[in-house]
């Protein structure tokens, strides 16, 4: 009798194991969680190398700091409501505007759950890594001068108040998701949010003291390119992973990425090239940057003749407006967020209207946007959605850096700035030779 409980023990336990695996694929499983490191490697150490080096040696550690801190608090952020208020409970049908309620602190996600084809944990964890990388890219925003304090607290609320709303929004059964936007990867959700708080900051804070006067070039570009090149890398991640699933679609997103990077970096450096004579290292890697920014919305649905453009128009577009942000309107965007980020993500929205179309034939891809036919009809919907978010994201800027402006205080005293930020906010030397 007792070996006829184990096996039906055995055999229950077979079953239920099968069942399992039919509902979580183990591809799909297995590349989402290479996607997630992938994309948490675009934060730390990626981001966080590549700002270091821009910003002046007496700041090193401040922006460290700042990608690291970020890293840690945004997870329980997303842990506690973000998550809830962008994706709602699993299976349950969602508002327009906002998710419901039913997973604070991921409540309903146990060892069990599944969502599509991968483990719910796993599309937890894999949308955190989104949620940690946008605000971590205001950084470069107030790059140099901002309480660390400030700094915290303005995250916390903006997450709450403006990345989850907008990624629910888009992906998590909202309003423009349910017209039609198309947002692969986080044109509109991560990369036009980021670079709008970005410039906001800029205005609000005040240009760094000497800005336009005394120059401020990059301490250590070394940091940066080994910064830039953990970013291409883990922008496999990012985007192909955003297919969630180990398929055909992830494959062209992986394609479509590389060479938009390739040509933003080669387009960038041409114009440099062009007009003053020489190429340079950080022109090279902001170029790449920019063809990631851009191409990201559009990553599932061009094929590579699409990417070949939106890469090299994001090379071109990014390279003016970065001029045209600090030369003519004197705004102190100490890292470039909004040129870079917030264009290029306008831009590759925009532009992921155009060449999804299958009207463009070898323009189009295999993605997410096969069937749609009127070009026309697909960009409104895209400016619709630039047009909300770049609003939206204004609006709540601004007011959440008032009210914290009034409670701590955003700005650093002068001469604390003069000093520097490392020994000022934590009393340490990124350098001590």
């Amino acid at each position: 009798m007792i070996k006829n409980i184990g096996t039906i023990t055995v055999t229950l336990f077979v079953a239920s194991s099968s069942a399992l695996a039919q509902d979580a694929n183990a591809a799909d499983t297995s590349w989402i969680l290479t996607s997630t490191a992938l994309v948490l490697l675009m934060t730390i150490p990626g981001l966080s190398l590549f700002y270091a080096g821009l910003v002046r040696a007496k700041n090193v550690l401040s922006v460290l700091m700042q990608c690291f801190a970020l890293t840690c608090l945004m997870s329980l952020v997303w842990f506690a409501v973000g998550y809830t208020i962008a994706f709602g409970s699993e299976g349950v049908e969602q508002g327009p505007l906002i998710g419901d309620f039913g997973n604070i602190f991921l409540h309903s996600i146990t060892i069990d759950s599944v969502n599509g084809s991968i483990p719910a944990s796993l599309f937890a964890i894999f949308q955190m890594t989104f949620a940690i990388i946008t605000p971590a890219l205001i950084v470069g925003g107030f790059a140099e001068r901002m309480r660390f304090s400030a700094m915290l607290s303005f995250c916390t609320l903006w997450l709450v108040l403006v990345y989850a709303p907008i990624c629910h929004w888009v992906w998590g059964g909202g309003w423009l998701g349910s017209m039609g936007l198309q947002d692969f990867a986080g044109g509109t959700v991560v990369h036009i949010t980021a670079g709008v708080a970005a410039v906001v900051a800029a205005i609000v804070i005040g240009p760094r003291t000497g800005f336009s006067v005394s120059p401020m070039p990059p301490h250590n570009l070394t940091m940066t390119v080994t910064g830039a090149g953990m970013l291409w890398v883990g922008w496999f991640g990012f985007n192909a992973g955003s297919a969630v699933a180990a398929d055909s679609s992830a494959a062209m997103a992986m394609l479509v990425t590389h060479l938009s990077a390739a040509c933003g970096s080669l387009a960038w450096m041409t114009m440099e090239w062009l007009r003053h004579g020489k190429p340079s290292v950080l022109g090279i890697v902001t170029g790449m940057v920019a063809g990631l920014g851009t191409i990201t919305p559009a990553s599932g649905s061009v094929g590579p003749a699409g990417a070949v453009v939106i890469g090299l128009s994001a090379g071109v577009v990014c390279y003016f407006a970065t001029n045209f942000i600090k030369q003519k309107l004197k705004i102190d965007d100490s890292l470039d967020v909004f040129p870079v980020h917030g264009v290029g993500g306008a831009l590759g929205t925009i532009l992921a209207g155009v060449f999804c179309s299958k009207q463009l034939g070898i323009f189009s891809g295999n993605g997410f946007s096969d069937g749609i036919t009127s070009i026309g009809s697909q960009v409104s919907v895209q400016m619709t959605g630039v047009l909300v978010t770049v609003i939206y994201t204004a609006v709540m800027s601004f007011i959440l850096f008032k009210v914290v402006d009034s409670m701590v205080g955003l700005r650093v005293a002068e001469d604390d700035e003069t000093q520097g930020l490392d020994l000022v906010l934590h009393n340490e030397r990124g350098y001590d030779l």
